[in-house]
């Protein structure tokens, strides 16, 4: 990611969708607007493009990012996946993978809730676009290896989960 404007430092914005807005203009992440309260980012990721969907439930004060990895699981993998969702979330400290849409694509998800008129500032929701591709790059492997039937739920989370050390 690159270094946040200076226009964009400071004080919180009171709509966060204008603030990621302005923040994909200057990282130049694509961008659509799909309505008031709603907006889509395109990303690469380390596995494939992901699709960053953040929404603002004003009333509720709540700023909602929902990460889809671009992946299918066919039905008859459905409930290898929910185990291996239920085995990734509990390596998790913030978010949690479900399984979205008839297509059932691994979908990561976090919210944050603000009170008293109060918004994220920009350095925020960089760490929350960084939050959520990053988990997505991390269980990616796993979620492809359930979903082609390479491997096991636990094997796919172990494999992914492996962390090389050193140099080559």
């Amino acid at each position: 990611m690159t270094d946040i404007r200076p226009e964009l430092q400071g004080s919180p914005f009171s709509d966060p969708l204008e603030l990621v807005e302005r923040l994909a203009g200057a990282n130049e992440w694509v961008c659509h607007r799909h309505g008031e309260d709603e907006l889509c980012l395109e990303l690469e990721g380390q596995w494939c493009r992901y699709e960053l969907w953040f929404s603002w439930h004003r009333e509720l004060g709540v700023l909602q990012i929902v990460c889809a990895l671009d992946l299918s699981v066919p039905a008859r993998r459905k409930a290898q996946t929910q185990v291996l969702l239920a085995l990734a979330n509990e390596k998790l400290l913030l978010g949690h993978f479900d399984l979205v849409g008839e297509e059932r694509r691994p979908t990561f998800r976090y919210a944050l809730l603000f009170r008293d008129g109060s918004g994220p500032g920009p350095e925020l929701i960089e760490e929350l676009v960084e939050l959520a591709t990053s988990e997505c790059d991390r269980f990616f492997p796993a979620f492809a290896f359930v979903a082609r039937g390479l491997k096991s739920p636990e094997e796919a989370l172990a494999a992914a989960m492996l962390e090389t050390e050193g140099e080559a």
